[in-house]
């Protein structure tokens, strides 16, 4: 099967109808596999997600609202969009349906244009929202690596010969280094461009959950889907991946010596289809040395390995990345544009950068809501830049009111604490946990409960 093939499952309880959809849909090179009742559609979900489900109203043993509606009441929402179809449906049906999420209706006789027309814009929807909530979680999403430096389009050449070729990657870098813009630069050059793009961070999977995130859940008729089924057909990027516990790499290497697994509570196995890129500012081989990371794994994953350089090895892309991150602001968050002086430009272009391209998007975002005027001044970037260093001491005054309850008063210092302890750390979660003395996985259990964001600070 063509791994970028979009995967539709087609429930209908007519033989004729089944067949001639499928002969239909992959016409056009969809991959479709098909249900004649409720309890076959269940058993498809079961062997893998679907992309888009067509389901009629009407059949014997289950009818498709009460099937639509399972699906919508399950934790996850429904798997994917659904498209309804009926012979004879009522206004009160369409309804119905629209309600419990479904895409669109459509009446039998089905019109195929209409049917393909429909199948299409379901698709494009549902890619739509998903780019828009990955888009909330992280801005901005740099589709090419920016830089005109040799280094830089030595490393985008070597990615797009890497992505003709369907092998592991393991992409290394410190903190802030563009290493996720470079894994979505190459899923966009790979044959799988046009599947699933799944970042699963090293938080994530620290958590103790690591297997359900991973290889997703069964109970009764309800189904997780885990970030390998999520990624069918495209790319999974294991952020962080040297913070994975022993268990969690144990249970990865089994499913990559095999090529499926079991969801938790599953009993069937399901084939891994998905191309996987890992992602660590650690040495691996001194983690493996160390006893912290299985060195089996490692070779697994490390078939190709890609580094990508600190930002001051090629300090000449630092006005190409000021004028994007510009550009980029401006447009997306309405901020006032603004240029660089070129005494600022020079200025930056010798700065250290510790903190990489991350520190330079936050210095550009900071400036823009801070300053005013058509231009930015050497000295407005050295003031800001000594606002952006130092670490504050963390003191109580003014930061928690003793006139409310302790319960809230403790809530709002720890969420203190641990904000400071974020950034003293630049988000490195192992030496957090040591300096706090708490152990990792109810340090990520503390933060997910107080909403605090890990990623965007490493």
């Amino acid at each position: 099967m063509n791994p970028s093939a979009i995967h539709i499952l087609v429930v209908d309880d007519e033989p004729d109808i089944r067949a001639t959809v499928q002969e239909i849909l992959e016409d056009e090179n969809y991959f479709v596999v098909t249900a004649e009742n409720g309890e076959t559609a269940r058993h498809a979900l079961r062997d893998r997600r679907p992309d888009l489900i067509l389901l009629d109203i009407w059949m014997p043993d289950l009818d498709g609202i009460s099937l639509l509606k399972e699906w919508s009441e399950d934790q996850d929402g429904l798997p994917c969009p659904v498209i309804m179809m009926s012979g004879h449906g009522t206004v009160e049906t369409a309804v119905e349906a629209t309600r419990l999420g479904a895409y669109d209706f459509l009446e039998k006789p089905l019109s195929m244009a209409k049917l393909l027309l429909t199948v299409e814009r379901a698709l494009e929807a549902d890619r739509l929202v998903k780019e828009n909530v990955g888009l909330r979680r992280r801005t901005p999403l740099v589709h090419e690596p920016v830089g005109r430096s040799a280094v830089i389009a030595r490393l985008r050449e070597q990615v797009k010969r890497i992505a003709l070729h369907d092998t592991w990657v393991l992409i290394t870098g410190e903190a802030g280094s563009g290493r996720e813009t470079f894994a979505r630069f190459l899923h966009a050059q790979s044959p799988r461009r046009d599947r699933p793009f799944v970042d699963l961070g090293g938080a994530i999977i620290a958590r103790g959950n690591a297997a359900r995130e991973l290889f997703g859940s069964e109970e009764d008729a309800h189904i997780h889907y885990g970030s390998l089924e999520l990624a069918a057909g495209g790319t999974l990027l294991l952020d962080e991946v040297a913070d994975m516990d022993m268990e969690a790499q144990t249970q990865l290497l089994a499913a990559l010596d095999t090529g499926s697994f079991l969801r938790v509570g599953g009993k069937d196995p399901v084939p891994i289809d998905v191309r996987i890129v890992a992602a660590t500012q650690r040495d691996l081989k001194e983690e493996v040395r160390l006893g912290r990371f299985r060195e089996d794994l490692f070779y697994h994953l490390n078939v190709v390995p890609l580094h990508i350089p600190p930002l001051r090895e090629h300090t000449e892309d630092v006005p190409d990345l000021l004028n994007y991150y510009v550009d980029y602001f401006a447009a997306h968050e309405k901020l006032a544009y603004r240029r660089f002086s070129v005494g600022a430009q020079n200025y930056l272009r010798n700065y250290a950068w510790p903190g990489n391209i991350r520190e330079l998007k936050n210095l550009v975002q900071r400036i823009l809501i801070l300053g005013a005027g058509d231009e930015i001044s050497q000295n407005e970037v050295e003031s800001t830049l000594g606002t952006i260093s130092p670490l504050p001491t963390l003191s109580l005054e003014g930061l928690v009111s003793f006139d409310q309850p302790l319960r809230q008063a403790r809530e709002l210092f720890e969420k203190a604490y641990l904000d400071y302890q974020l950034e003293k750390h630049n988000g490195n979660v192992s030496k957090m946990a040591k300096e706090a003395g708490m152990e990792r996985t109810h340090l990520y259990r503390k933060l997910r409960s107080l909403g605090i964001e890990i990623k965007e600070r490493r």
